[in-house]
C-alpha cells in the first residue's frame, strides 16, 4: 500500500483544498521522478535539461534548428539556451553553425558523439520509466496524460 502525500510529508493537518493537495502531489511527484532521472544521467554525465535538448535535436534530424526552438521545445524552460547548447558543443554532442544571407541565424544539430550517447541512454532510461510507471495500467496513464494536458491548458 502506498503512502498518502499528508503521511509522506508529515503533514498532520488536512489540506486546505482538493486543488491544493493535487498541486502538492504533482510537485513532490515530479520532483521524485525528476531526481531518480538526474541519477541515472549522472554516469552520462548529463543533466535532464541537457538530455531534454539531445533529445530534440535527434528528433529535429538532419536539418537541426535554432536556438529559439529549441527554447520553447524543453519540457522544463532555461534562462539561458544559449549556455546550455555551449555546454553541449562544448562536449562535442551537438555542432552548430551560421546558414544563409543572415549571419545570426545559427542551426544547432546533433553530432554522432550525441547520437551514440542517447543510443547508450535509451534503453536504461526506458526500463526506469518502467520501473517507476510500470505498475500502472495503459488506460489510467492515458487519463493521467489527459488530465494533466487539462491541468497545463489553464497555465
Amino acid at each position: 500500500m502506498s503512502l498518502t502525500l499528508r503521511s509522506e510529508i508529515k503533514q498532520t493537518a488536512p489540506f486546505v483544498s482538493a486543488e491544493q493537495e493535487v498541486f502538492l502531489n504533482l510537485i513532490r511527484t515530479a520532483a521524485l521522478l525528476e531526481h531518480a532521472v538526474e541519477e541515472g544521467l549522472r554516469p552520462y554525465g548529463l543533466t535532464l535539461t541537457q538530455y531534454n535538448a539531445l533529445r530534440i535535436l535527434r528528433g529535429a534530424g538532419a536539418e537541426g534548428l535554432c536556438r529559439n526552438e529549441i527554447r520553447d521545445r524543453l519540457v522544463r524552460p532555461v534562462p539561458d539556451t544559449t549556455r546550455l547548447l555551449d555546454r553541449l558543443v562544448d562536449a562535442r554532442l551537438i555542432e552548430r553553425g551560421r546558414e544563409g544571407d543572415d549571419r545570426r541565424f545559427v542551426r544547432a544539430r546533433i553530432s554522432k558523439k550525441g547520437l551514440a550517447l542517447l543510443q547508450a541512454i535509451d534503453g536504461p532510461l526506458c526500463g526506469m520509466h518502467r520501473a517507476h510507471l510500470g505498475h500502472v495500467s495503459r488506460a489510467d496513464l492515458r487519463r493521467l496524460a489527459d488530465l494533466l494536458e487539462t491541468v497545463r491548458s489553464a497555465c
